[in-house]
């Protein structure tokens, strides 16, 4: 662990394969495309539909090419066992390499305690429709993370939710060894394990949440069509298990579920998914999805290439026409070739916020200059252990322009479970003082209320909206003290207008940003809130009006709900900025 990694200089890198816009269209980094042209390795044609960032920018992040190079080399002492291909060195794709294994063991950082540079990765997410050699690729990673990687007792296992389903994986890896002189050699397949003795390593399938717990300590977990998982548990505990590893790996690959937002499977994607948009950062997570995107004609030859990296290869052009030709048939197989070879969640919903719009409207946001402004608030008070919201909109007369100042508040027993939604991030919003915390297991209301009274001195507070159906003592309590709280209805009479004034300023600022103008709805960048706008989902009636859906949000939402409380107050005031916020949609980004 202790060599110097190996990696690109300026003199070494080709300066035609850092163009931005090649790079950007490819979904590379400029080190992984200096690696594929220094090896020889085409680059590759497909890129993902979602791609995570790669760690280059985490403390001390250096790529390091032999670490590369030692993986591909052990894949080509594996062998193919069936097919055309039976007998040949087990090549992984161009991008397979650039997109999985050249990212994920590539990049490394020192570790104190190690001793030695480890893996940044830890977490890494395949999404890809099927017969795109997935499984052939986990099946590879497990092999070099038992014998490979120099790992004393590694513990390997593929995990899935039935006894069958692990087996899929595992039979293959076992019938790979017994058909790779080399590593019949180094390896001895049993029934239900492979062995590594050489470094006292194994490789297993588990099925049951009994099997993954039992003396877990865990070096590489591969998860195995995540979306078949109805619960998290046996997710979980594999996660769990790889604590007094240095550089393990959880490897995830699945193929797309049909769209449920309460699945095991969508909290991964949708972690995934947030990390890609910029939600919140995790180094040690990286993901890739290949799919379509829902627009895209499922019949053409365009659209099976975009989704399916292998294509061509596996699968063949044969079988997605046969496939294609059956989803013309019938709904049924359509919506089944939709999801499994275009990688179309068939329930999908359209972001009502986008984050691309919220972040163009960041801005500097300064308390000490806000003091004495008007001002018209929005409260959003969760469940005692939950997180609790509070905003401050300050109209702007000169242009119809918002600056917007965020409050959060979460008990401090709350913070393990919020690490746990948000890759730990939750801990450093508090560190950096985003999320104040209350002690204990429930909120102090107190803590909360202090606050407010100061913000009612500090500036001309014209109204505070909150829950009227969600009154808590605090809420009595600032009545009885004369603030000027106003009880907002959480339903579509409310909330759409509230909603769609949001959406209008924010797509108004972020085209008047790129236009060299200033944003419509200023905010600090809160990063508690970024994520909650990421999270956001919405209702909408018969008659396109809309509110925010907690039952359906990725997770939390109520920085969102305090905003519309806020909101619905300022569209209250009087004519002068009514203008700025009523009917007359701008135009779309």
């Amino acid at each position: 662990m202790s060599r110097t990694p190996t990696t690109p200089s300026g003199n070494e890198t080709p300066a035609a394969y850092l163009d931005e816009a090649l790079l950007a269209e490819l979904k590379l980094s400029p080190e992984v495309a200096w690696y594929l042209v220094e090896r020889g390795i085409p680059l590759p044609d497909c890129p993902p539909l979602v791609k995570t960032p790669e760690p280059r920018d985490a403390p001390g992040a250096v790529f390091d090419a032999e670490r590369v190079d030692r993986v591909l080399r052990a894949f080509e002492q594996l062998r193919h066992t069936q097919g055309a291909l039976g007998g040949q060195p087990l090549r992984p794709d161009p991008w397979q390499i650039a997109y999985i294994l050249a990212p994920i063991f590539g990049w490394v950082h020192w570790d104190e305690d190690a001793d030695g540079y480890v893996r940044i990765i830890r977490e890494a997410y395949v999404d890809v429709p099927r017969k795109n050699g997935k499984t052939t690729l986990a099946g590879g990673i497990a092999l070099y993370m038992m014998g490979g990687d120099g790992e004393k007792g590694a513990q390997v296992i593929t995990a899935a939710v039935t006894k069958e389903q692990a087996g899929l994986l595992f039979k293959p890896v076992k019938l790979i060894v017994e058909k790779s002189p080399a590593l019949k050699r180094v390896m001895q397949p049993l029934a239900g394990m492979v062995l590594h003795p050489k470094s006292d390593s194994y490789f297993k399938p588990v099925s049951s949440l009994a099997g993954a717990q039992h003396g877990l300590n865990l070096h590489c977990g591969i998860v195995d069509e995540l979306h078949e998982h109805k619960s998290p548990e046996l997710v979980e505990t594999i996660e769990t298990g790889t604590g007094s590893r240095h550089q393990p790996l959880i490897f995830i690959i699945t193929t797309a579920d049909a769209g449920s937002r309460t699945s095991v499977y969508h909290r991964k994607r949708e972690r995934i998914e947030q990390l890609a948009r910029g939600a919140f950062t995790a180094p040690a997570a990286y993901g890739v999805v290949f799919a379509a995107e829902k627009e895209d004609d499922p019949f053409s030859e365009s659209t099976w290439k975009k989704a399916n990296p292998g294509y061509g290869i596996s699968p063949t052009r044969a079988y997605l026409r046969s496939a294609a030709d059956k989803a013309k048939q019938s709904p049924a197989e359509l919506a089944s070739f939709l999801r499994l070879h275009c990688g179309i969640r068939t329930k999908q919903t359209t972001k009502y916020l986008t984050i691309e719009s919220w972040l163009a409207n960041g801005a500097l946001v300064d308390e000490v200059k806000l003091r004495g402004r008007e001002a018209y608030g929005g409260l959003d008070l969760g469940a005692v252990s939950d997180l609790n919201a509070l905003a401050w909109l300050f109209p702007d007369d000169s242009d119809g322009s918002l600056d917007l100042l965020m409050r959060f508040w979460t008990p401090e027993d709350n913070i393990k479970d919020l690490d746990r939604r948000t890759a730990g991030n939750a801990s450093v919003w508090v560190r950096e003082g985003w999320l104040k915390t209350t002690p204990g297991n429930v909120t102090d209301y107190d803590v909360i209320g202090r606050q407010i009274r100061h913000d009612l001195d500090s500036y001309d507070v014209k109204s505070l909206g909150y829950d009227r159906w969600a009154s808590t003592p605090l809420t009595n309590a600032l009545e009885s003290d004369r603030a000027p709280l106003v009880g907002v209805g959480q339903g579509y009479k409310s909330m759409s207008p509230a909603l769609k004034a949001v959406q209008r300023l924010l797509l108004q600022g972020q085209r008047q940003v790129r236009e060299g103008g200033r944003p419509m709805l200023r905010h600090d960048g809160n990063p508690v809130m970024t994520w909650m706008v990421d999270n956001l989902a919405v209702a909408m009636d018969t008659s396109a009006n809309v509110k925010p859906d907690k039952s359906q949000g990725g997770d939390k939402i109520d920085g969102v709900s305090a905003l519309c409380d806020a909101m619905f107050e300022v569209l209250a005031r009087p004519p002068v900025l009514r203008s700025a916020y009523e009917d007359g949609d701008f135009e779309a980004i």
